[in-house]
């Protein structure tokens, strides 16, 4: 990111959001929405020192709420710019009308209370969509207790705790501050699952792996892994499974029915008991444990389908982004110059992710360095001797491809948008619409040559 905002060609826009999307490839015209930080960017110089002063707080979400941030604030650690971000809604000024000490400290003089949202313009060739995923949210699954009992953590909570910049610089800790002595970690939390999401997030069995190295590297507590497969399909992967078998991790396959805090015994009070079956032994085990870790899915974002409207892109059953194909054009989309990358398109872990993005980048590149694009020659046509006008093929192209000549009082169609699905030559009551190379007259003569 920092290398891109130091590239004198290129714009880089953050705290925005696309509002709206016209035209073709080639020819976007995208309306972006800048939102106020309520701090000049070219006059913040990133000393802090607001961040420092500001009395206001809040649960901080990039720390998946373990910590607290400021009401100003910077994003995350390492942020592309690094400048902070007032938060209308935590802040003493636009709540109460008073405060402004970030102001009254700052050497700069940066903030700015009276910035305003900005929308502008861009015309651009190509678009690539890169939205990432969201993780599930466990709570609904109360058999894990996750948000009941202490000590039970996402897989992204224990990220964070973990990372030396997070919540707890990078300790192993429970609740009153103590090192577990034992953790459980949960895989396919929702994946794999009928009642959740039937599909595998992928990551999860790696990442799981990842977490019990961490543990044993920063502490002595005994690990479980309870899984149902592991999928270590990556380059090196299987070779790090067995590195985590040897350091002592012990394995358990079976799905976990129950997390409880229910003891039977002296060694299990003030534990978290896991109850799940060794499908190995056939048998169903209790197992007492300091930490619970849930591996959860990963999702489509809750604003998916907002999304896929403003750029005409289709959804697969799961709810991702839905590519061209899936083996011969996996970043291309049935609309032509918009191109998807990374966990948008589907779970997929980091060396994926960027292969996808990269081919996405070259695609872009490659139409900017051809100068042209080849369009369907299957596309519709319309005779307007015929058209009556009633609009019917406007409201059924998928593709925004046809538009309506208020002037003429016909419709017409955009030969470059146009993917020649044939919805529009199928409904048209007046059979104004043709498919070219596939008329009545071609297909007939196709099968007189046949029968000949």
């Amino acid at each position: 990111m920092a290398s891109v905002r130091s590239h004198e060609n290129i714009d880089l826009m953050t705290y925005s959001e696309v509002v709206e999307v016209s035209g073709y490839v080639g020819n976007f015209k995208v309306k972006i929405r800048k939102k106020p930080r309520y701090v000049d960017e070219d006059k913040c110089t990133g000393c802090g020192i607001c961040q420092e002063k500001c009395p206001g707080k809040a649960d901080n979400e990039f720390d998946v709420g373990l910590g607290v941030r400021k009401a100003i604030f910077t994003p995350f650690p390492q942020a592309v710019p690094n400048i902070p971000v007032i938060d209308r809604e935590r802040c003493t000024f636009f709540l109460k009308g008073k405060c402004r000490l970030c102001e009254k400290f700052c050497e700069a003089k940066a903030i700015d209370f009276e910035q305003q949202k900005n929308t502008v313009e861009v015309e651009v060739g190509s678009i690539i969509v890169t939205t990432g995923f969201d993780s599930m949210d466990p709570t609904s699954m109360a058999f894990y207790g996750y948000g009941r009992y202490d000590n039970v953590y996402t897989g992204l909570q224990f990220e964070r705790m973990s990372n030396a910049s997070g919540p707890t610089g990078g300790k192993i800790q429970l609740k009153d501050g103590l090192e577990p002595k034992s953790v459980a970690i949960l895989h396919c939390v929702g994946s794999r699952d009928k009642n959740y999401n039937e599909y595998c997030s992928r990551v999860c069995c790696m990442h799981a792996l990842k977490y019990s190295h961490l543990i044993k590297e920063k502490t002595n507590a005994d690990v479980y892994q309870m899984y149902i497969d592991m999928r270590c399909f990556g380059k090196g992967y299987e070779e790090f499974y067995n590195r985590i078998q040897n350091k002592g991790v012990n394995f358990i396959r079976g799905k976990v029915a129950k997390v409880s805090d229910e003891a039977l015994n002296e060694e299990e009070k003030g534990k978290l008991i896991v109850l799940v079956e060794d499908t190995l032994l056939g048998t169903m085990l209790r197992v007492p444990v300091d930490m619970v870790i849930l591996c959860i899915a990963l999702e489509p974002r809750k604003d998916a389908e907002a999304v896929a409207r403003l750029f005409h892109l289709g959804r697969s059953a799961d709810g991702f982004f839905l590519e061209r194909h899936p083996k011969l054009d996996p970043v291309a989309t049935m609309s032509e110059g918009i191109l998807i990358a990374g966990c948008c398109q589907g779970p997929k872990d980091i060396p994926d992710s960027v292969a996808q993005a990269s081919a996405a980048a070259a695609r872009a590149l490659a139409m900017i360095a051809r100068g042209k694009i080849e369009v369907p020659a299957i596309t519709a046509d319309i005779d307007e001797t015929k058209c009556s006008g009633c609009k019917i093929c406007n409201f059924l192209c998928p593709y925004d491809a046809i538009f309506f000549d208020d002037d003429a009082k016909i419709s017409r169609i955009n030969q470059v948008l146009c993917q020649g699905c044939g919805v529009c030559a199928a409904a048209c009551p007046s059979g104004a619409i043709t498919h070219n190379y596939f008329t009545a007259e071609e297909i007939t003569a196709e099968i007189e040559g046949v029968l000949a």
